[in-house]
Formats: structure tokens, C-alpha cells, sequence
């Protein structure tokens, strides 16, 4: 049975998309991490929790195939904010966030951190000696 749940989660690996813009916070590729994490034998994995991870294949599934957006259709394309499906994507980019995370920081701060430098850095400067 073991196997079959394997397979389950191999085949939901391959329809789950990823979103190559968002590098290190991708649901898709944590995913797929945490598929190989559970199943480090392949096939041959024995599972202490067969109940929970059918539940949690279940879950994932329902996610991946758009079961809620379906049943619940959405009279409109935008949230309460009036920002758009593609609007939001470019914002969650990781580009964008860390744009965001350095604008955060404040002007004195990004300054001080761009301009600084490092003690390998320097080079100490000859001293003339007074005589």
C-alpha cells in the first residue's frame, strides 16, 4: 500500500505547478522536499502514520485540482484591496520582496550598509613617521 501512496504523491509532485519567481518560498518545491523527505525508500517506505498522510494527500489534492474555487466561484477578480491575480503575483515575487525588505530597512541604514566596509577590506595605509 505503500507504494501506491508513493506513486499518488509522485504523480501530484508532477501536476503541482512552480512559481519560479518566488525562489526559497515556492509551495511547489517545498513540496516536492518534503515528498522525498517522507518517502526516503521510495516504494519500500514504511509509513508509521498511513491515516494521516492519506489526509494529508487528500488535502493537497483538493488544492491542486481547484475544488474550493470551484464550488465557490468568485463574482469578481480582485480582493477587498482591488489588487488583481497578477498584481499580487508580481508583489509576492521575490524581486519585489526583497525590494521591499531594503525599503523597510530605511534610507541611513541601506546607505551605512552599502557604503561601509569591512575590516578584510582595508588596507592599512603607510604612516609616515615623525622624525
Amino acid at each position: 500500500m505503500s507504494a501506491t501512496r508513493y506513486r499518488r504523491f509522485l504523480k501530484l509532485c508532477e501536476e503541482w505547478p512552480r512559481d519560479e519567481s518566488k525562489k526559497g518560498r515556492d509551495l511547489g518545491t517545498f513540496l516536492r522536499q518534503r515528498v522525498a523527505l517522507a518517502f526516503r525508500e521510495g516504494e519500500n517506505t514504511q509509513l508509521s502514520d498511513p491515516e494521516k498522510c492519506d489526509q494529508m494527500y487528500d488535502s493537497l489534492a483538493r488544492i491542486n485540482t481547484n475544488i474550493y474555487r470551484e464550488r465557490f466561484p468568485r463574482t469578481r477578480d480582485t480582493s477587498f484591496t482591488g489588487v488583481t491575480v497578477e498584481e499580487c503575483r508580481m508583489l509576492l515575487a521575490t524581486g519585489s520582496m526583497q525590494q521591499m525588505d531594503e525599503e523597510k530597512k530605511g534610507l541611513w541604514k541601506t546607505l551605512t550598509e552599502r557604503f561601509s566596509t569591512k575590516p578584510e577590506d582595508v588596507t592599512p595605509e603607510k604612516v609616515p613617521e615623525n622624525k
